[in-house]
């Protein structure tokens, strides 16, 4: 396929601000790196926190740091529904207006008025790589990714652009599922 992108599962987890770590891990406490990410800088922490709905709650859910200027929780639409929450479709960081939840960890609990999202699809790109892709900072592609039984075009996918990005999409896992999107598996851009 032309155009190819590494397209990679982003499972639910949460962004804190050093504030919300403080109150859920102890004072002075910072955030453990566990796994370098894909995305430069970013990171899985050995802590984890219980995210509490309306409805149920899912424990042992991941942090990603470094810490954030606001805290914000990530979410499949199936994890909305079991936590009992009309999480909206945004891109990271667009937490205005969102649905609000409870995180419990092992030193305290933080309720959040708003910040949870199920994230928009998202493809990330340096600006070199947006040139040779042919593309630019939010503009809206399709992506065709091939799979086995289950091939899939993804639309109203948006493209971000940033010197400190890796190219690679990022999708649910909803959406992986969906669309068997297992292990190292590439997408075509659609322009």
């Amino acid at each position: 396929m032309a155009n190819q992108i590494l397209v990679e599962t982003s499972a639910r987890h949460v962004h804190l601000t050093n504030e919300h770590i403080e109150i859920l891990f102890g004072a002075g406490h910072t955030l453990t790196n566990k796994k370098d990410l894909s995305q430069p800088g970013q990171f899985a922490c050995e802590e984890r926190v219980t995210v509490v709905g309306p409805k149920k709650s899912i424990e042992r859910v991941s942090i990603l740091g470094p810490a954030r200027p606001e805290t914000q929780v990530e979410v499949s639409f199936t994890d909305a529904r079991t936590l009992g929450v009309d999480a909206p479709v945004r891109e990271s960081g667009d937490i205005k207006g969102s649905a609000g939840c409870k995180l419990v960890g092992p030193c305290g609990e933080v309720e959040i008025s708003e910040g949870v999202i199920v994230a928009k699809r998202h493809i990330h790109l340096t600006p070199a790589d947006a040139a040779e892709f042919g593309v630019e900072d939010k503009q809206i592609v399709k992506v065709a990714i091939n799979s086995e039984g289950r091939k899939t075009i993804f639309d109203d996918v948006v493209i971000r652009v940033k010197s400190t990005f890796a190219a690679a999409m990022h999708i649910d896992t909803d959406e992986a599922n969906a669309s068997c999107a297992f292990g190292k598996c590439y997408g075509e851009i659609i322009k």
